[in-house]
């Protein structure tokens, strides 16, 4: 069993964690209280840019459906007239960046999740510099910027922070990095404007989302048939994602014999990682399908999804932004 597994078992399960998990865990969260306390003392400065600024992210390592939700606010900010664009530090590509995505980005180089998002017709930059990289957006014209998995990079000013939570595995047993899941105290939940709960049950004070997904895409020429054209089939599922079981599940509900297979989380996939000795379909995520097109063979398909949420977080999250600007 690898680490990542034996962390994944302790922080959602009943494992045990190594003995040094504790003791980096205490020293992990001393140095986040400090850098935390260093921007609020304003002894690091933080860079304010001329449009409003709306960080997607989560207190948790791994995915927990912030991909989704940011195209589902492109979507309703577009709606509403607004310009919106989409800054990525491009976790996964080889480029630092800062740089504007063109119309057919590499995700070996930009990465994937900002690879994905630019094909929605978005413009998207990327950068370890991420408010140089913002600037670049604001000077293309966009008057809304969203800063994708940017909780944590608190050199960007934001105005309105959502921060995304899996409904099914919560915060796993709450502790700190590596002991936890956690990448900042659950305190820091306080501070944020909204909070997402992507599935299970939401709670108090939180917005419930659902991912939605109902056909299958063909990677070589795009064409769709329903999902549900697979019931009863047997499938390889294939998933680089923070949460695989959640794809393998979602197929399974459909009826699908699934097949799993998961790698780690924006796995650069090469031809012979899906090199199977049968024939029988192949399903991925969205995200991994833009790695695995150039390579695709006639029966691998991505099954898109689409975040589905209550109109009045809409409402109120662009009532927040008028109030902003």
């Amino acid at each position: 069993m690898s680490l990542a597994e034996t962390l994944q078992k302790g922080w959602y399960g009943q494992a045990r964690l190594p003995w040094w998990c504790s003791a980096l865990a205490g020293l992990y969260g001393l140095v986040v209280a400090a850098r935390r306390g260093m921007y609020r003392l304003g002894w690091l400065q933080t860079v304010r840019l001329p449009c409003p600024v709306i960080v997607v992210g989560n207190l948790t390592a791994g995915g927990t459906g912030k991909t989704p939700l940011t195209l589902a606010l492109i979507e309703a900010l577009r709606e509403r007239g607004y310009r919106p664009g989409v800054v990525s530090r491009g976790y996964g590509g080889t480029q630092r960046g800062p740089m504007l995505l063109g119309d057919l980005p590499d995700p070996s180089e930009m990465g994937d999740e900002p690879a994905l998002i630019r094909a929605a017709g978005v413009p998207v930059a990327i950068g370890r510099d991420r408010p140089a990289a913002a600037k670049l957006l604001v000077d293309a014209g966009c008057n809304v910027l969203i800063a994708d998995d940017g909780l944590q990079h608190y050199r960007l000013a934001r105005d309105i922070e959502i921060c995304v939570i899996d409904g099914e595995r919560r915060f796993g047993n709450a502790h700190l990095m590596p002991a936890g899941p956690l990448r900042e105290p659950l305190r820091r939940l306080d501070r944020v404007d909204f909070r997402v709960c992507n599935g299970g049950e939401a709670r108090a004070h939180e917005v419930p989302m659902r991912l939605r997904g109902g056909t299958a895409r063909a990677l070589l020429d795009g064409h769709e048939q329903a999902l549900s054209g697979f019931s009863g089939m047997r499938v390889h599922a294939v998933a680089a994602i923070g949460h695989p079981q959640r794809f393998f599940a979602s197929l399974a509900a459909q009826g699908i014999e699934v097949m799993p297979h998961a790698f780690p989380d924006h796995h650069a996939f090469a031809p012979e990682d899906l090199v199977f000795s049968d024939h029988l379909p192949v399903l991925m995520t969205e995200k991994d399908a833009v790695k695995c097109r150039a390579f695709a063979h006639a029966d691998w398909w991505s099954v898109p999804v689409r975040a589905e949420l209550p109109a009045a977080f809409y409402d109120a999250l662009c009532a927040r932004l008028q109030d902003k600007a």
